[in-house]
Order: C-alpha cells, then structure tokens, then sequence
C-alpha cells in the first residue's frame, strides 16, 4: 500500500536559512524580483498552514560585489559588511512578504533602530506566538561566524523543530552537483557520517551547535516551488540529517 502523507503539518515551529546567493536568480549581482517573488509566495504558504517561521537570510548576492574590495581589509572589517549585507536581504524579503499582506518583525544583532527591532529572545518567541514571521538579520552580531551559525543559533534560541536549509541544490551530495557530474545524492545520513565524510553541509560552528542539541537538519532547493510546504508536512524532499 502507498505511504499515507500526513493531513497536518509535523512541525510547529521552523528555522528556514535562506541563501543570498540563491536570490540572484540569473544574475551576477544584487536581488532577483522574480526569485524573491517567488520565495514570498512559498514561505506564505508555509504559514497559511499554521507553521511559525523564523528566517535568517545570508548576504552572498550582495557581498560577491565588493568581494574584491575586502580582501586587502581584516577579517573584523569584512564580516561586518558581511552583516549588513544580509541586512538589505532581510528587508528586500520583508517587504516582499508584508506585499502579500503577511505580518513581519525584522530583528537585527546591530542596532539599526530606525529599521529593525534589536534581538531579544523572549521578543522573537513572543512575535512568533502571535504568528509574525520573524527575520533575523545583521548574523550573530559578531566577526568570525558565518549565517549558517547565525541561523543554527537563532534556531536553538527559538526551540525550533528543525532547521531548513534552502539553497540552490536539493539536499547534500558527495560533492558540489554544480560542479562535479558523478556525485552522490544522500536522502537520509546520520550527522557523525556527514562528518567522517567530511561533507559540506554547513560550517563546523554551525553544525557542531545541532549536533550537541541534536537539531534535525534539512537542506533543500529553495527555488523549487512548494519544497518548504512539503517538507512541513511530512513529505521527503531534499536531505535529512539525523543524530541517531
């Protein structure tokens, strides 16, 4: 007999880490209308079906610009304009989503007042009880940590369920399927295996912060339409990471 799919969502409360440089669409620089469009249009759906999101957006698409221009500068100074990259992701995503009439709180680890509440845990749980989708820009507020620490942070923080990463590929590979023709596509593998094979699913940081609160991990394609409502309920897209 076929598997009965759930008529209900699984999940109660999501972390979705969206990539910057997946909001390039066919670009070589800034913010794709159509991709941001269409990433608003899911991640409504995700919470027309009763889900509380929060979401932590990387900064790739708009970095990549001045890339060239940091790499004389120190790390400190880099990363922070890393950070306010994902800034004007954030509110590019924000505005998108308050478009289809959606109720946002953006929450920035940098003071920026006149645009962004300032983190504060108790404050984006509260938001998310009262079902805002919550925006977490400015990363972890720090140097030296990527967005998917951020967002493996912030997850923790909220008690998520699990943590959707959605990039531009549809789960974890042997090696980069953008680059490489024979690769691997692994639908289920437990976390020490993604480390004894030494995969690239997220950074170190990011990864052994799951792995110690046991975080379930997704990782899916952003840009194939309904993943994200299909993954909230229950059905089998892109990889899961396991702790068993």
């Amino acid at each position: 007999m076929p598997e009965t799919q759930p008529t209900k969502p699984v999940y109660k409360r999501i972390l979705v880490k969206l990539s910057g440089e997946a909001l390039l669409g066919d670009q070589t620089f800034g913010i794709d209308s159509k991709v941001l469009a269409a990433w608003a249009k899911d991640l409504r759906a995700v919470v027309d079906s009763g889900i509380q999101l929060a979401i932590v957006i990387g900064g790739g698409n708009i970095f990549r610009g001045v890339m060239s221009t940091t790499r004389r500068m120190t790390r400190a100074h880099g990363d922070y304009m890393g950070m306010l990259a994902t800034m004007i992701n954030a509110m590019a995503l924000q505005d998108a989503l308050e478009q289809l009439e959606l109720q946002t709180r953006l929450l920035s680890s940098i003071k920026m007042e006149e645009i962004a509440e300032s983190f504060i845990r108790r404050r984006a749980i509260r938001h998310l009880e009262k079902d805002r989708i919550v925006i977490f820009g400015g990363g972890t507020g720090n140097p030296y940590f990527t967005t998917d620490t951020a967002a493996a942070l912030r997850a923790l923080e909220i008690d998520a369920d699990v943590f959707i990463k959605a990039t531009r590929v549809d789960g974890i590979y042997s090696a980069d399927p953008e680059v490489h023709d024979q690769v691997e596509h692994f639908a289920e593998i437990a976390g020490n295996e993604v480390i004894r094979r030494g995969l690239r699913v997220m950074d170190k940081t990011a990864f052994t912060l799951c792995e110690e609160s046991k975080m379930p991990i997704i990782v899916c394609n952003m840009n194939e339409p309904g993943n994200l409502r299909r993954i909230v309920f229950g059905e089998k897209v892109g990889s899961h990471v396991h702790w068993d």
